[in-house]
């Protein structure tokens, strides 16, 4: 039985995390444990979701938990978005100290495949989609800050300058 295993997380601005993530072939034991790797990573950093890109790897693989236990995905897309938008402050563990005011479809409709090689389809909506489309935005080499107006912008320039310096 393996211990704990926490993998580094990945900081802005990695190369990794701006590059659209490679999709998953097929379900096998280094995926599971990949899969098991995040989760244990995602739990001791205090996350709520985590994407394999944000520990250097660029495949299509989420893990996220809201509370109700572990879920996790590959090769997920979205498939339904409402129209209805709200806004609500994210932050990322790739962006350390950095919070940016996201706006995104309220309910989603989102399907891939689960750790068990299942298809699924996942309605979500309130702090699930929002996780869902954060951690999906990984998958595609987008983060929080590319969401931020302008006038956030501005401000995030010298916290983002100060992660650069620190890589």
């Amino acid at each position: 039985m393996r211990g704990l295993v926490v993998l580094t997380i990945v900081k802005y601005p990695e190369s990794v995390l701006r590059e659209k993530a490679v999709p998953v072939e097929k379900m096998d034991k280094k995926l599971d444990v990949l899969i098991n790797d995040m989760a244990d990573s995602m739990y001791e950093n205090d996350g709520v979701g985590l994407a394999a890109p944000q520990v250097g790897i660029s495949k299509q693989v989420i893990v996220l938990d809201i509370g109700h236990g572990l879920r996790s995905l590959y090769n997920p897309e979205i498939i339904e978005k409402s129209d209805e938008e709200e806004s609500m402050e994210e932050g990322c563990l790739s962006l350390p100290e950095i919070l940016v005011h996201v706006s995104r479809p309220s309910r989603i409709v989102v399907r891939g495949r689960n750790e068990y090689d299942k298809l699924v389809q996942v309605e979500a909506e309130g702090l699930l989609a929002r996780v869902l489309q954060h951690e999906i935005d990984h998958l595609n080499g987008l983060l929080i800050v590319d969401f931020a107006s302008s006038v956030a912008r501005s401000f995030l320039k010298s916290k983002l300058k100060k992660l650069e310096k620190n890589l």
